[in-house]
């Protein structure tokens, strides 16, 4: 069987994670990780739970059997839950419709992407500008207090990368050829290289974004985990709880885990469904040097 040229094994992944670890942020981690049942058996020493999406509480477009019941029951603790997702091809309201269609309860202000993040900022990046999205093609851009519209080849003065849902070989290769030609800012408001699907890893913005960076010398501006915008959109809405009492919870030792560590926050990484499925971590925390607070089979 051929494979999916848009898809990655976990092992390329993390190999590509560690090749552009100089764009990431530095953080320090702990010396060791304990080993849990779940959030609830921790919630005594946390407060507020930053839960990442998929690999957590979703895989695509399908969630994770036990991830409701698992909120449900720190809510009756009294714990503050936030999302902070990568995923930036959603406006605010069809997230928030997805969460409910996938059994989930959270409020308008228990949201937070990497796509409110980047739109909240650029356009201090390019004040009146033009950006050329390269998103899906039912992606709408309504939210975005900005000149926003999909990139069809045309004249832009920046490229804001949401999603690469779109993004085929013709259309990557006439994306690199534009900027060689003319360098222009390229904001990536997904910095993932990788997502779970229900048929493997997507290749994600960051990924390209990546590709991009390599090939032409080019500095993209990320916003979402691991980078510290996110995280200080997140704090924002919990003011008031030490960092040592909030723990970010997540799939992904690059973007979860570093970008949680980085931020003061103690953290959580969840094993079963995520890019680590069915692999042991020992290996992959050893090379990284990323290493969790937590680790469990699931939330």
């Amino acid at each position: 069987m051929m494979a999916d040229a848009r898809m990655l094994t976990t092992d390329a992944a993390f190999s590509r994670y560690e090749e552009v670890r100089a764009r990431l942020p530095a953080a320090r981690f702990p010396d060791t990780t304990m080993e849990c049942g779940g959030l609830v058996e921790i919630a005594d020493q946390i407060d507020a739970f930053v839960l990442d999406s998929f690999g957590v509480l979703n895989v695509g477009e399908t969630a994770i059997p036990g991830a409701a019941a698992c909120l449900a029951s720190l809510r009756a603790m009294g714990k503050r839950l936030i999302v902070l997702t990568n995923a930036a091809s959603y406006t605010r309201e069809a997230a928030l419709l997805k969460y409910a269609r996938l059994g989930f309860d959270f409020s308008a202000d228990e949201v937070v992407s990497s796509r409110d993040v980047a739109v909240a900022r650029i356009e201090a990046l390019l004040p009146g500008g033009r950006w050329g999205a390269i998103a899906a093609d039912e992606d709408r851009f309504e939210d975005i207090a900005a000149d926003v519209g999909h990139w069809d080849g045309g004249d832009c003065d920046g490229f804001l990368m949401l999603s690469s849902a779109g993004l085929s070989d013709d259309r990557l290769a006439a994306l690199e050829a534009s900027l060689r030609a003319d360098p222009r800012p390229v904001v990536v408001a997904n910095p993932d290289l990788v997502a779970p699907r229900e048929v493997g890893l997507s290749k994600e913005p960051g990924f390209y974004a990546h590709g991009l960076a390599d090939r032409l010398d080019l500095a993209p501006v990320f916003f979402g985990k691991p980078y510290g915008d996110a995280f200080s959109d997140v704090l924002s809405r919990i003011a008031g709880v030490p960092p040592e009492r909030i723990a970010m919870v997540g799939d992904t030792l690059h973007t979860d885990i570093l970008g949680g560590c980085a931020a003061g926050l103690r953290t959580v990484l969840v094993r079963d469904h995520g890019l680590f499925a069915g692999r042991d971590l020992t290996p992959f925390i050893a090379q990284s040097g990323i290493v969790p607070c937590f680790a469990c089979a699931g939330i």
